[in-house]
């Protein structure tokens, strides 16, 4: 099923989660995960996570990878390795966001995650 958004490019101003992702039975290549912020205000942050399910509804308790807290549009990158997480067969990434500082305290990020084969 890979190459896939994990989250299309979207615009947030609110924590949430982006659709569920099936990953081919067996999958054994790493993963490339790519996450691309395209716009944000000042005085914000973003932390995105990625969960795995072996059927897609019930999720283990800790994500199977997680970007550093983003501040900044740009692109970052890090890599999951399916065999250390055998009973993954969907992706879903989630996000949470808070402002702070001047003006409106709701949050305004357009950003994207892109998985690939590594």
């Amino acid at each position: 099923m890979l190459p896939v958004f994990l989250v299309p490019e979207t615009t947030i101003t609110a924590n949430g989660s982006g659709p569920v992702v099936a990953l081919d039975p067996g999958e054994t290549s790493r993963i490339l995960l790519t996450l691309g912020i395209t716009a944000v205000v000042e005085q914000e942050l973003l932390e995105v996570s990625i969960w795995d399910s072996p059927d897609g509804n019930a999720w283990n308790k800790q994500p199977v990878a997680a970007f550093p807290q983003k501040f900044y549009a740009g692109n970052s990158a890090i890599v999951v390795d399916p065999l250390q997480h055998p009973d993954a067969r969907y992706l879903q990434a989630r996000w949470a966001t808070q402002r702070w500082g001047r003006g409106s305290h709701t949050p305004k990020f357009t950003f994207f995650v892109f998985a690939e084969e590594f």
